[in-house]
């Protein structure tokens, strides 16, 4: 039987060859494939955040698109601003705006608005949080709550078309950091970013869920109450995740909207808030890599079908979910490790076997 820390090196070492292979994927495809599989990287480390909520602590959000959208909106911010030749961008003066709101001026420098990407999230989610989890809200009812939020914050998005650009949402740049958007360079540049970030990203969360303080959070999503009875403040360890998963959504919303050029409400609206919870059980949650490779091949997936098979690609990811649900309950990690559990039964069989020939051949 595998050990759990064997379990985990050999997740790692798959991890390595997954980084290998996106790392020389670019030389072999199209500039626009690297940039839709930078997209899908940004989705990846976006559901690394997920994991650490839902697999390891067992809090269900489905109002990551929240967070995934501030970080993508203060960077549209940013980029706007960047772009624009006059005193506002071009959707204000549409509005009638003729002075930046405070509110965008102050991510007007690359430094801050990277910052506030990643920021931001985290003081909302740890606001928020607080008061959810130190009044025990929990299970189906944080997870409708969560809904809710991500409905609120759409439909105020909208509603700010002055500030936010409305249903359009924030589009148009030319430019980031002074480089030209268009260009191959630039984008396959932002590609190895992202690559970048998953790994320093991945490499923390592994270490944090091997950690005591990961331990902890395996054994709140195991027995909460069993733990709080024992003199742990469960509520304080789950605001701290959850602003954590919140800040690693910001970072991938930002790197998003980097390579997009565009973000929106209907891309952080409650169906991607779903989505990105699909990817994390495809993959298998609790495993930190499994999500990684489930919001890669999944959306891979979608772009195939879409691309060849307009009319039915969303029963396709329907069909998939259903499939992996009843059959791989744990995602397609689960399916690795029954094909290994199967390698170590067959060579314990073979082993008495050897044995035998063996001790022949030395009576022999």
């Amino acid at each position: 039987m595998q050990t759990i820390s064997a379990r985990l090196l050999e997740r790692k070492w798959l991890f390595v060859a997954l980084i290998i292979i996106l790392l020389i994927l670019p030389f072999f495809i199209s500039d626009f494939r690297t940039n839709l599989l930078g997209r899908y990287i940004a989705f990846a480390i976006l559901v690394i955040g997920l994991d650490l909520l839902w697999g390891y602590t067992g809090v269900l959000s489905l109002g990551h698109g929240i967070f995934f959208g501030l970080g993508a909106y203060i960077m549209a911010m940013h980029l706007s601003m960047e772009s624009m030749t006059g005193a506002v961008p071009d959707f204000m003066t549409w509005n009638g705006i003729t002075e930046l709101p405070w509110f965008w001026a102050i991510f007007s420098n690359p430094i801050s608005a990277i910052i506030g990407a990643i920021m931001v999230p985290m003081i909302i989610a740890s606001i928020l949080s607080f008061f959810i989890f130190r009044n025990r809200i929990r299970d189906v009812y944080f997870t409708i709550l969560t809904q809710a939020l991500v409905l609120v914050t759409t439909t105020l998005i909208v509603s700010q078309q002055s500030f936010t650009g409305g249903t359009n949402g924030i589009t148009g740049f030319s430019t980031i950091f002074g480089y030209s958007l268009s260009s191959p360079a630039t984008q396959k540049g932002l590609y190895y970013i992202s690559v970048g970030s998953l790994i320093v990203v991945f490499l923390i969360c592994s270490i944090l869920v091997n950690s005591r303080f990961g331990k902890t959070l395996i054994a709140i999503r195991d027995g909460e109450n069993r733990l709080r009875f024992s003199g742990y403040d469960t509520s304080m360890f789950k605001v701290l995740i959850f602003s954590l998963s919140a800040g690693i959504a910001g970072l991938a919303g930002m790197l998003f909207v980097m390579q997009v050029g565009i973000i929106s409400p209907t891309m952080i609206g409650i169906i991607p808030s779903i989505e990105m919870i699909l990817w994390v059980a495809i993959g298998g949650r609790g495993t930190l890599i499994g999500p990684v490779i489930g919001a890669i091949l999944t959306n891979s997936a979608k772009t195939f079908f879409s691309e060849s098979y307009p009319d039915f690609w969303l029963y396709f990811l329907g069909l998939v979910f259903v499939i992996i649900v009843i059959f791989l309950p744990g995602g397609l990690m689960s399916l690795v490790d029954k094909v290994k559990r199967r390698g170590g039964k067959h060579e314990k069989r073979k082993e008495p076997t050897d044995r035998k020939e063996t001790s022949h051949s030395a009576v022999g």
